[in-house]
């Protein structure tokens, strides 16, 4: 799909210019900081080729504290204690189609479980891409970088840096797999999407530097930060968890675009940078995933863009290569590839035995082994684990107790709210109390829009609201319908990225009542090409608790709609588009 990007590139430039640029100089990074030889050449004389290999490797667990007598705490004891991996990655659990985070003393608490078993620290990593929230409960609920770009607030970036590292270290995570460097130039990317900043490449830069600064400025929290998706997952149609995606573009348009916020944060002395399963042609002829290939991860990386930190995969149980080649023959690509560090391999006992039989074999070096895994204990000891691994469960609180963090998310969070059409004056709302608010879900389950409704009720009381289900029968949309014809204004809030038939055809049908219409968008920006029609529509670039709390305020009236799109919708809204 051509890029939005380079609809309107002088309007591009002035916005982008108008914005306040990252001058602080970059905290040193800790990839950067001086190793200590003798605490790696010490553990590097204790372990086996296997054990050498399986520091290489992070497996997923899901944030709880699974019993002592469960096979999956078994499990657990056997990899860190019998194989020796090298860390752990938190994750989600899903229940009934909702997504359901973990609890951070549970989570600590296994940790130091977890440590007190490996006979060397483990490392510990999250995606952590809105704070801590993104997998954790309890912690401040940080909108999704797309809100950001729209808020146009680096000082907002550096502060979600600053308080995700203080809120990782203080769980025991030491790793955390962010700031996102794609940018979204492909309205129909299914996997990034509002993970990204910003559709302009300049923009996407200033905030993974500010977030790099952010992170690094408080030296009690020293966290790894890895910059993702390289070389950029942003103008794909296909999510690479369930197929290959490629992208077409040129070597030039790769160098304008897609490779301009890596360059900066490498600039910035980024620590750690994650490669994608994505195929490129213009970088590599042959049909494989850009994990595996040598001409992207080292070549490029390495050599062309200078990059000396550590080098992870993506997911390797993602379809984007685990359809490709079994978890053995994955790892040893990739190391060949110039990767050091294998995350969530499908099967991490066949990743581990593929890479000791190449060792062994001669088709990977025992120099090329050393290296990563040298680099790999090199930032163990630079995070300091070897003189403390454990977490401190009575500190928790003071860490993720917050109050400045909860203000800072709401303020941006409202700072993002962009109206893009107004065309009914429907927003704000004239007469609440004959005015309706539908909130569409797409599963009976979900506590998306739960605040929404709240909030507006505590505001509003008179303010019709009802939560309609996608899984409702269509009689009873029906029956909405006709009740939304007596409403002074119609508001319809939605959070996926796209809506479902039923749901689509009770928008259409409102649409054509008697009332003004407001759409807000909560999943996508772009959603508004399916209902281009609509009168008045809002979008909030994060399904965040706190951008529902934005939205009942500026509905109202309370509070002013003040973002600006940091994407191009196509045919509808330009880059930088926003009413007040």
């Amino acid at each position: 799909m051509t890029s939005a990007w380079a609809a309107a590139p002088v309007a591009r430039k002035a916005a982008v210019a108008r914005k306040t640029p990252a001058q602080k100089a970059p905290v040193k990074a800790v990839a950067k900081a001086a190793p200590v030889p003798g605490q790696v050449r010490q553990w590097m004389g204790k372990l086996t080729l296997r054990q050498q290999v399986a520091q290489l490797v992070i497996i997923r667990f899901y944030g709880d504290a699974p019993s002592s007598k469960t096979k999956a705490y078994r499990e657990f004891q056997r990899l860190v204690k019998t194989d020796g991996v090298g860390g752990l990655i938190v994750l989600n659990r899903v229940r009934n189609g909702v997504v359901v985070n973990a609890e951070p003393y549970a989570m600590a608490a296994f940790l130091n479980r977890m440590q007190r078993t490996a006979a060397l620290p483990l490392i510990v990593g999250g995606d952590f891409e809105r704070g801590a929230s993104m997998r954790m409960s309890g912690t401040a609920k940080f909108p999704h970088n797309m809100a950001y770009g729209a808020a146009r607030d680096l000082a907002a970036t550096r502060f979600l840096g600053l308080h995700t590292a203080r809120e990782a270290r203080a769980m025991g995570v030491h790793w955390i797999f962010t700031p996102d460097a794609d940018v979204n130039n492909n309205p129909d990317n299914p996997v990034i999407g509002l993970r990204a900043f910003s559709e302009d490449p300049d923009e996407v830069a200033q905030h993974v530097v500010a977030y790099i600064e952010g992170a690094r400025s408080d030296p009690k929290t020293q966290v790894l930060l890895s910059v993702k998706h390289f070389p950029g997952h942003g103008d794909t149609a296909v999510d690479s968890h369930y197929g290959l995606p490629v992208i077409a573009a040129d070597r030039a348009r790769l160098d304008a675009v897609e490779l301009k916020p890596f360059r900066a944060a490498i600039a910035a002395q980024v620590d750690s940078v994650m490669s994608s399963h994505l195929r490129i042609p213009a970088l590599e002829p042959e049909e494989i995933p850009g994990t595996v290939s040598k001409n992207i991860m080292t070549k490029l990386l390495k050599e062309e863009l200078g990059f000396t930190g550590l080098v992870t995969t993506d997911a390797m149980d993602m379809q984007g290569l685990s359809k490709m080649y079994s978890a053995g023959e994955a790892a040893v690509r990739a190391i060949e590839a110039g990767v050091d560090v294998l995350l969530i391999p499908a099967n991490p006992e066949q990743a581990i035995e593929g890479v000791v039989k190449a060792v062994q074999s001669g088709r990977i070096s025992k120099e090329r082994l050393r290296h990563s895994v040298e680099k790999m204990l090199g930032a163990k000891v630079r995070l300091g684990l070897h003189k403390k691994r454990l977490v401190e469960l009575e500190e928790l609180a003071d860490v993720l107790d917050s109050e400045e963090a909860v203000a800072q998310a709401q303020q941006v969070a409202e700072q993002a709210l962009t109206l893009v059409r107004n065309d009914q004056g429907a927003l704000p709302l004239k007469a609440p109390e004959k005015a309706c608010l539908y909130v569409l879900s797409e599963n009976r389950y979900s506590q998306l829009g739960r605040r929404l409704i709240d909030d507006v009720k505590e505001k509003s009381p008179r303010l019709a609201v009802q939560w309609l289900d996608s899984t409702m029968p269509e009689a009873a949309f029906d029956e909405v319908v006709v009740r939304a014809q007596r409403c002074s204004a119609v508001v319809l809030a939605a959070f996926s990225q796209q809506l479902s038939a039923a749901p689509t055809r009770f928008v259409e049908q409102v649409q054509q009542g008697p009332a003004p219409v407001a759409l807000v968008s909560f999943g996508s920006p772009y959603l508004l090409r399916a209902f281009p029609k609509v009168g008045a529509y809002v979008a909030t670039f994060s399904t965040a608790p706190t951008s529902e709390s934005a939205v009942a305020k500026a509905i109202l009236g309370a509070i002013p709609f003040r973002g600006r799109s940091p994407v191009t919708i196509p045919n509808l809204a330009a880059y930088g588009s926003g009413l007040e």
